[in-house]
């Protein structure tokens, strides 16, 4: 069953540091976790995908513009594993977003829209989150 996190009118700035915590199902392939304005206007699509055809182990993020995806990152830093408890720390710097690995390895990704305010936030696949926080 794949589970769904999903928060509106956040009013994230900025500058601000985003926590998920949380426990990656055994039998998960992938999960996501968005970031945007809303669900078809998203800053940043953060995909960890435990079997990626092209790729096996792959992260993948990307950008949704009026419902429209754009070009894809690929990156092989999927350093953890199905049925692991895990934090990401999401810090919003303002030009990108800085991705935080449960071992400390980072990923960047562009703030492509120049969003300075994120609204919307959601986790889906196989994900549960656990604790939420921002500061």
């Amino acid at each position: 069953m794949s589970e769904k996190f999903e928060i509106f009118n956040l009013g994230v700035k900025s500058g601000a540091t985003i926590k998920v915590k949380g426990e990656v199902s055994g039998d998960a392939s992938s999960f996501v976790i968005n970031l945007g304005k809303d669900n078809s206007d998203l800053a940043l699509h953060f995909n960890p995908r435990f079997e990626d055809p092209n790729d096996g182990s792959v992260i993948v993020c990307n950008s949704k513009c009026s419902g429209c995806w754009e070009s894809e990152q690929r990156e092989k830093k999927l350093t953890f594993s199905k049925g692991s408890t895990v934090k990401f720390t999401i810090d919003f710097k303002g030009d990108k977003f800085v991705i935080k690995m449960p071992d400390g390895a980072e990923v960047e990704f562009p703030n492509r829209h120049g969003h300075d305010l994120i609204n919307y936030l959601s986790v889906k696949g196989g994900f549960r989150v656990t604790s939420f926080k921002y500061d």
